[in-house]
């Protein structure tokens, strides 16, 4: 009769208590992914809406700064642009500021951009575009 084998020494470290600690770990970094997420999300909308503001300002003034141009010119084609640039699916609440004397036009585009987080507010997105009225002169 042979002897029996001796049975295999049990691994190190491994005891009981580890069970579901993988998923401890998850509840509490997969909110924190999800959160990083949707702020890179609204940072991304912030900007976009920033750009949108910026093109619609400069389309306006492009209108209102030529030589028979006028504030309600430049005003609505700011409007317009933001209208074909996707409306109130890029920017809330627009305001459009339109300015313009002898010399010098300039409009104003004022919005919020949209909100993916409800308890994080951004702040105003605000574009100004300035240029000079273009204008007839004599000689040098």
């Amino acid at each position: 009769m042979r002897p029996a084998l001796p049975s295999p020494p049990r691994a190190r470290g491994r005891g009981r208590g580890d069970g579901g600690s993988v998923s401890l770990e998850l509840v509490i970094i997969f909110p924190l992914v999800l959160i990083l997420l949707f702020l890179g999300f609204q940072y991304a909308l912030y900007y976009h809406a920033r750009n949108v503001a910026l093109a619609a300002a400069q389309e306006g003034l492009r209108t209102e700064r030529a030589e028979n141009g006028t504030e309600a010119l430049g005003q609505q084609r700011a409007y317009e642009f933001l209208n074909s640039a996707g409306g109130n699916g890029v920017l809330t609440g627009v305001s459009v500021v339109p300015n313009r004397n002898t010399t010098e036009a300039s409009i104003t585009v004022t919005g919020h951009a949209l909100d993916v987080l409800p308890l994080f507010d951004m702040p105003q997105v605000t574009q100004t575009a300035v240029g000079p009225v273009e204008r007839f002169t004599t000689g040098p």
